[in-house]
């Protein structure tokens, strides 16, 4: 191969043995979804990113930088070329997934908790037949598993929800489908990687953050710490990787970053580089243009010789 990635150092990120160190997410997002290559219009630009081989010509992919013969993707204006997500990007499109992973399990709990409160709604004395019938089996489920019976809060709050009234549990079951719906809004949104969805997710969670602060102060448990911690470091996380609400530069310095870490501005960086290192080139034409008017001094010059004699 004619060429190499630019960049590309043998023994950059590696340990003593030759194993690299860090995790290459160019090349783990190549791995799932394969090469994305691009052949500019320019020819200067077109010939830095294509290099011919034993297998034909190979193209630089645009994700981690390697020359493939797998195909190409695209052509056009260098101007057009699709934006690849590389780098760390790739490794924050991880993380968001997976807080959109367990947005879904929100999603499912509530979902079915709304659920059976609508279906309790219509059926509630059968379900309080049932639960009394099986509250012996529930009690000594709980002795085996040595818990404390009498100071259970899901059955304590079983117990209270036997004697709301069908009205409140319609208002209880609207409110449970409402916070399921924006857990999956925010789920979709972080798994698709959409600047909604990381505004979406960052507001709405943001919003619950005071509660669960005044819900650890009524009592510390294990369960409402790990909630709190999430939502927290996914709120920091957003704001901070994702220059959300114009911190680090907003929108502008987020999409800068993109474009400065894309290969073919990188090329066309390296391109203007060079020809400015070759001592003016872009001048060298308007010089040969000065000729042509000096030679055009001269016949007007021999026209007078035939005068003088």
């Amino acid at each position: 191969m004619s060429r190499g990635p630019a960049g590309s150092a043998t023994g950059a990120g590696r340990g003593r043995r030759g194993y690299s160190q860090e995790v290459d997410w160019s090349l783990y997002g190549c791995a799932r979804k394969g090469h994305v290559t691009y052949a500019p219009d320019e020819p200067a630009l077109r010939e830095r990113l294509m290099a011919q081989t034993a297998d034909g010509t190979a193209w630089r992919c645009l994700r981690c930088g390697s020359f493939v013969t797998d195909g190409q993707h695209g052509s056009g204006p260098a101007a057009a070329a699709p934006q690849v997500r590389r780098g760390t990007e790739i490794r924050s499109q991880l993380v968001l997934r997976v807080f959109a992973v367990e947005r879904f399990l929100r999603f499912l709990v509530f979902a079915g908790a709304a659920f059976g409160v609508w279906r309790f709604r219509y059926d509630q004395a059968g379900i309080e037949r049932a639960y009394n019938n099986d509250l012996p089996a529930i009690r000594a489920l709980y002795r085996d598993l040595g818990f404390d019976v009498n100071h259970s809060r899901l059955l304590g709050l079983i117990s209270r929800s036997l004697t709301l009234t069908p009205r409140t549990l319609t208002f209880l079951a609207i409110g449970l489908a409402a916070y399921a719906l924006i857990e999956l809004v925010e789920s979709i949104g972080l798994w698709l990687g959409r600047r909604w969805g990381e505004y979406f997710a960052m507001v709405a969670t943001s919003i619950f953050l005071p509660y669960e602060v005044y819900d650890l102060t009524v009592k510390v448990t294990w369960l409402r710490v790990t909630a709190f911690v999430i939502n927290l470091l996914l709120v920091v996380y957003l704001v901070w990787t994702r220059r959300l609400f114009g911190v680090r530069g907003g929108k502008k310095a987020y999409e800068a970053r993109l474009r400065s870490e894309s290969v073919i501005e990188e090329e066309q960086a390296a391109l203007a580089a060079e020809q400015a290192a070759h001592g003016g080139g872009p001048h060298a034409p308007g010089a040969e243009q000065v000729a042509p008017g000096a030679e055009q001094v001269a016949p007007g010059a021999e026209q007078v010789a035939p005068g003088a004699e």
